[in-house]
């Protein structure tokens, strides 16, 4: 399990490749011979490249029911990463997710001018930001404040936010993996480092959200 059963660590980014090598190169393995879709014999650099691309697929915002606002933000970060693009280009892919630029400026999580469009880094977030106060949260703007509380203020501040929006509790863990592939990919470490702190802090993060009680309400224990 990617995030980790309770009381277990979940599994870091960094780790997550290599972990899923094994179970899939073991299921690869118990058969003589696995077929490619023309019929050829597959090698096992092939095997390879379908596990990366099931993980891809698997934690990519397309496979899971995020918001418009989020679908955008990723596919855009997916092209230009922090940098700027078209506004043409932007209002096109908008369109094309539910959304529009507008959309995503109201939401707080891009800049829009000069006929330029660029996503936020999670430093340039308002540090006193509360979701309950927010009426347009998609999970894109809810990770970077997250991120910023855990380094700015620790385990227990990240999880106190978290409490305040529990039900993006898994969207948030499930998008921050798909971040960091990508970062990892493009060979931006120092961002890729903030989205894998956040996943190995995860369970404490969680433990602390329970703790204060989702949304500000205590929470009732079977004694």
């Amino acid at each position: 399990m990617i995030g980790g059963s309770e009381g277990a660590s979940p599994i870091a980014p960094v780790d997550l490749a290599q972990a899923a090598i094994g179970p899939g190169m073991a299921i690869f393995s118990q058969y003589e011979a696995v077929l490619n879709q023309d019929g050829s014999r597959m090698q096992v650099a092939d095997a390879l490249i379908l596990i990366n691309r099931a993980i891809t697929e698997y934690l990519s915002p397309e496979s899971g029911s995020f918001d418009n606002d989020t679908l955008f933000c990723s596919a855009w970060f997916e092209q230009y990463g922090w940098s700027k693009g078209p506004f043409g280009e932007a209002d096109v892919l908008a369109r094309a997710k539910g959304t529009s630029v507008d959309g995503v400026v109201e939401a707080g999580v891009v800049e829009s001018g000069g006929g330029k469009v660029r996503l936020l880094r999670w430093k340039e977030y308002p540090a006193d930001w509360d979701p309950t106060l927010d009426d347009r949260t998609p999970v894109w703007e809810a990770l970077p404040h997250m991120i910023r509380r855990l380094n700015e203020d620790g385990e227990s501040a990240a999880g106190e936010l978290l409490a305040r929006m529990p039900e993006k509790g898994e969207p948030l863990r499930q998008l921050a993996y798909h971040i960091y592939t990508l970062c990892e990919r493009a060979g931006w470490a120092e961002d890729a480092r903030a989205y894998n702190e956040l996943i190995g802090a995860w369970h404490a993060i969680v433990t602390a959200s329970y703790e204060v009680g989702h949304k500000g309400e205590s929470l009732e224990l079977d004694l």
